[in-house]
């Protein structure tokens, strides 16, 4: 069976390269871009400008091969790949939570952005926080690691 996606527009940020990029949303407070929807798409935007946040699920383009098992940015351990957050996936989708800080026209203002520039944009959705945040949570491996995510960059490992 064969799924086909086709991009609904595409993300702009300063970040050129997968190298120095944030790692997580967390550690790209304050940093600006825009996402850019494709004309035959804006109309789905109507009603969006009330939300502060929204998530945003892309392709991660310049990923070139998957790994079952590799080693994330935040550990020196080879972990499974469903449980980390790294691009080398066998569906290379991401997902990232950004501040909306307004709409003209087709393209939105976003704030917190760790995507690479240029990368397609599949689909939008609001963050809704009684839908998407879970009080009571365990994080497995990461409780060890997850201190300091914000300072934390990217490499060229999982180009």
């Amino acid at each position: 069976m064969d799924i086909i996606f086709n991009p609904i527009g595409e993300i702009s940020s300063p970040f050129q390269s997968i190298e120095d990029m944030p790692i997580q949303f967390a550690g790209a407070k304050g940093i600006q871009g825009k996402v850019i929807i494709f004309p035959e798409f804006a109309e789905g935007l109507k009603d969006l400008d009330g939300f502060s946040h929204i998530i945003l699920l892309y392709h991660f383009h310049r990923v070139k091969e998957s790994n079952l098992t590799v080693i994330p940015f935040l550990d020196l351990k080879p972990r499974g790949i469903f449980a980390t957050r790294a691009p080398k996936r066998p569906n290379p989708i991401g997902l990232s939570v950004v501040r909306l800080i307004d709409r003209k026209n087709n393209i939105l203002n976003i704030e917190n952005v760790d995507i690479l520039d240029g990368t397609p944009l599949l689909d939008i959705k609001p963050y809704v926080p009684d839908f998407d945040h879970i009080k009571e949570s365990q994080i497995g491996w990461l409780k060890n690691v997850i201190q300091g995510t914000g300072k934390k960059k990217s490499d060229d490992r999982f180009k």
